[in-house]
């Protein structure tokens, strides 16, 4: 029943989060320094991450590859579908659950235990919408941006990791990168991006949002609101893969 309950707040304050909206000017300002905090200062980590994922990915199929009757090229077609299909959208969005995740709770939170939601709520602001929406837009129109990123890195990750080692050459890899491309697949990434970009700004919102007590429940909000939010992508990620791929 508690998690029904807790089922029903969420959707009850996404409800709230989209109604009264605040003046244009103020929303601007807001939306900004939301896409810098939660867009722009993550780009090192996914950047960083996917570059030597990509080459860890190709590595290990090559290394996998003993036979001399599969063709090198298969690396790199390999390493391409991993990459577009599950770690750019999938593994990066789940970094960014815990990086941002518990920054946007651990935010929301401290202004819950420090009354300035209360504040806003008495000056006639609807709080949900000032402080969860730019958030949501700010997500949902950057991180597609991320992900493609993490999908160019990581390919070329596993370009420069197969030059650098040796295991294969530079130009096999390429043609597997080439070979039977499918548009729809970066689409597919793309949209549970989407998806998953909502849960990253929404999920932690909730659990700052409705934190009661000190500083000791924010941060306990902050843990819980991460393995939630990590929770929900892989469900997510399963039932989306289900409906868009089969």
């Amino acid at each position: 029943m508690n998690y029904i309950e807790h089922i029903g707040k969420y959707f009850v304050m996404l409800k709230q989060v989209f109604k009264k909206p605040q003046r244009a000017r103020v929303f601007k300002e807001v939306l900004f320094r939301e896409i810098e905090e939660l867009g722009i200062k993550s780009l090192g980590i996914i950047a960083f991450i996917s570059f030597f994922i990509g080459g860890v990915i190709a590595l290990q199929t090559a290394l996998n590859l003993e036979s001399p009757f599969i063709p090198r090229s298969l690396i790199g077609f390999a390493a391409k579908r991993s990459i577009i299909l599950e770690f750019a959208p999938t593994f990066c969005s789940i970094i960014l659950a815990g990086k941002v995740g518990s920054y946007i709770t651990s935010s929301i939170g401290t202004m819950r235990v420090t009354e300035q939601i209360d504040a806003l709520e008495i000056m006639g602001i609807n709080s949900l919408n000032y402080l969860v929406l730019p958030k949501i837009i700010a997500t949902i129109f950057f991180y597609p941006f991320l992900i493609v990123l993490a999908m160019f890195l990581g390919i070329l990750g596993g370009w420069v990791a197969g030059v650098l080692s040796g295991l294969f050459s530079g130009a096999d890899y390429v043609i597997g990168v080439q070979t039977d491309f499918n548009p729809f697949l970066i689409t597919y990434a793309l949209i549970k991006t989407l998806v998953f970009a909502f849960l990253i700004a929404t999920v932690p919102s909730y659990h700052g949002y409705y934190v009661k007590g000190g500083s000791l429940e924010v941060g306990k909000a902050s843990t819980q609101s991460v393995v939630w939010t990590i929770v929900i992508i892989v469900i997510a990620n399963y039932f989306l893969t289900q409906m868009l791929l089969t």
